[in-house]
């Protein structure tokens, strides 16, 4: 299996949002799962509790991202 972007979903106290996803994001989303499951789908994270990791991820590995953010920086 190649190696995934996702490691470890932290169980933290959510703050609720309501997003509306296409139908093709949710059946990836499912797959994405799976795959982080070992490729099984019983027992994979639900969607929900991949979003964020996802998100975290994709922000702190944005480089133009943590640029804009250093040069807004006082100091």
């Amino acid at each position: 299996m190649t190696r995934l972007k996702l490691s470890d979903i932290a169980d933290e106290k959510p703050v609720r949002l309501t997003i509306e996803l296409p139908a093709r994001l949710h059946r990836e989303l499912l797959a994405y799962a799976a795959a982080v499951n070992g490729g099984a789908s019983a027992g994979a994270p639900t969607v929900e509790r991949l979003i964020v990791p996802m998100i975290e991820r994709f922000i702190a590995t944005d480089r133009s991202y943590a640029k804009g953010r250093r040069a807004a920086q006082p100091g």
